[in-house]
């Protein structure tokens, strides 16, 4: 395995060129990682019209996920956003409408993506789920939503593993896609990882036709890289079309920083499997010992640990507090869960150092909350409810709209998504009626403003 990208990079950076592009800094300043932020110069190739050594690399990367990838320097968002112009594609050329069955706790990604393309969505809502951010479909159930749609999705868009490590049936899905003669496109922005199993468990092993995955997320590799895979059972304009679909929404000025970044995590990835086999019993260990002293876990993620807080008699947000006491930061928390997301890098000594932290908090009668603002630790999160649609996500985006507050918002059109990241799964959808039902998980979550269209 090499690294073209890197090799090319330090060998600049050691030379003693006068530096007359850009960027700006020449080179110097006081990171000391300038000299190896470069631009697209001779011999450097170019991320969109890739011909050298970053289509080297990525065939290089390719070679370990055994499909077609491509890089994306402004992480899953991106690929998100190309999955579904390359589906928009695939239906025009197919004569389909441009119909997408998505998972209802799709990232905000995924709306940007149809509003700006004005994909047509269907919904596919959890039977149940204690968490918006949980959605994970039951192949039985999609095969008959798809057998009693009135027109065949194009695609059917699904978030495994979810914000809470609650991975899908992608092997199952992938079967009712297929035989109702619809594509798989999966956003993995969790589970890079999930290739380097024992039993490999990546979206490509698995049957999707699409997918992306943050390598920032669970791989040693930069904020900002990620993957774009496409199987080769896809259709031909998947592989064909993917740097146009990447450039339509991507920056002419990628980071090179990011894409070394890539490129030395082949060299890391080729020998991953045992790594990542001896830290997955220690983090087991650490899940069955949890168990133990009480807590109840979630999820079925293996690199992630997500704690039900309220069962043990806290909110998610007081024991991320407790942890940031203690030098222990958290992914996620909300008023239910707390969400920590571990990685071989964090080594034995990092787990044995969170394992200690979270023993040393006692486990407590469910009462009053300690923090505020805050629900009652005794209150359920609201339903999972199915809001009314008005507009399309196209139209509600690209309406005038004015800020609200959440109190005075009943009966409008929510405009464009703000909620933050993470976990960037609205609550709300762009175009739907904010109802009774909207205000109260608004509450819930702490959100005091939404954006609304301006009454005409």
């Amino acid at each position: 395995m090499e690294t073209p990208i890197c090799d090319f990079v330090r060998k600049y950076a050691e030379s003693d060129a006068l530096r007359l592009h850009m960027p700006g800094h020449k080179g110097v300043g006081p990171l000391g990682a300038e000299r190896f932020d470069i631009t697209e110069i001779d011999g450097a190739d170019s991320l969109y019209e890739a011909n050298g050594i970053i289509r080297e690399s990525e065939e290089n990367a390719g070679g370990l996920f055994g499909c077609r990838t491509f890089y994306s320097t402004e992480g899953s968002s991106l690929c998100i956003r190309a999955m579904i112009y390359l589906i928009m594609l695939y239906a025009r050329k197919t004569g389909r409408k441009p119909l997408i069955a998505a998972g209802r706790n799709a990232h905000k990604a995924f709306l940007s993506a149809a509003a700006m393309l004005d994909a047509d969505i269907m919904w596919l809502y959890p039977e149940n789920s204690g968490s918006y951010l949980s959605c994970a479909p039951d192949a039985r159930r999609l095969d008959e939503i798809l057998s009693n749609a009135p027109e065949a999705p194009a695609a059917v868009y699904i978030t495994s593993p979810d914000y809470l490590g609650n991975t899908a049936d992608i092997e199952a899905i992938a079967k009712v896609c297929r035989r109702r003669g619809c594509l798989l496109a999966v956003d993995n922005a969790h589970g890079a990882y999930l290739k380097f199993l024992d039993v490999p468990a990546h979206p490509m092993d698995l049957g999707a036709d699409i997918c992306c995955d943050s390598a920032h997320k669970t791989l040693p590799v930069f904020t900002g890289g990620a993957y774009l895979h496409i199987s080769p059972s896809a259709p031909e304009l998947f592989a064909r079309q993917a740097k146009n679909a990447l450039a339509m929404f991507g920056s002419t000025s990628p980071s090179y920083l990011i894409l070394q970044s890539l490129d030395a995590a082949n060299i890391y990835l080729a020998e991953y499997r045992p790594r990542l086999r001896s830290f997955l019993a220690l983090v087991e260990n650490l899940k069955d010992e949890l168990i133990g002293c009480g807590y109840f876990l979630y999820g079925s993620e293996p690199l992630k640990i997500t704690v039900d807080a309220k069962k043990y008699g806290y909110h998610g947000g007081e024991l991320a507090r407790i942890l940031s006491e203690k030098s222990v930061i958290c992914e996620f928390s909300d008023p239910d869960w707390l969400v920590l997301m571990l990685t071989p890098e964090n080594g034995e000594q990092g787990v044995q150092r969170l394992k200690e932290v979270l023993r040393a908090i006692t486990k407590t009668p469910r009462k009053e909350p300690r923090m505020v603002p805050s629900p009652p630790i005794t209150e359920q999160p609201p339903v999972f409810h199915r809001a009314q649609r008005v507009l399309s996500v196209r139209e509600a985006v690209m309406s005038p709209s004015e800020t609200v507050p959440v109190e005075k918002s009943r009966g409008r059109i929510l405009a464009a998504v703000t909620v933050g990241c993470p976990p960037a799964v609205p609550i709300l959808v762009s175009g739907e009626l904010i109802d009774d039902s909207a205000v109260s998980c608004f509450k819930y979550y702490g959100i005091e403003t939404c954006e609304a269209v301006c009454d005409s």
